[in-house]
């Protein structure tokens, strides 16, 4: 939960100053998107993070994650369907809200693994 705490955090300090610049710049529903996108890949990690948690010690452990992690994607994949069918969200910042949360795991988790 450490990292998640990270990510979030620095999640917040640069997906709102983003979709203040979009907004500035009048893109159509970018900030939406990029805020969307971002919120998504957070609640992504955090059941990612809950799901791997819940199944130390499990002995059904593979099957249980792999179920899990297919109802996580089915409902994300949900969401993000219909964000886009009722045109909440612009699809660029959508994935420029991903992209954010993407490379900050990344960094977050390297910077985990350089120090363990």
């Amino acid at each position: 939960m450490e990292i998640l705490k990270r990510v979030m955090i620095k999640s917040i300090i640069i997906l709102l100053p983003a979709a203040g610049a979009a907004a500035f710049l009048k893109w159509e529903k970018m900030p939406e998107g990029i805020i969307a996108g971002g919120a998504l890949g957070l609640l992504n990690l955090r059941g990612l993070i809950r799901n791997v948690e819940g199944l130390a010690g499990a002995e059904k452990a593979a099957l249980r994650m792999v179920i899990l992690s297919m109802i996580r994607l089915t409902i994300l994949l949900a969401a993000i369907f219909f964000l886009i069918w009722l045109k909440i969200v612009n699809v660029i910042g959508m994935l420029i809200g991903f992209t954010i949360v993407f490379m900050l795991i990344l960094f977050e988790g390297a910077r985990v693994g350089r120090s363990s």
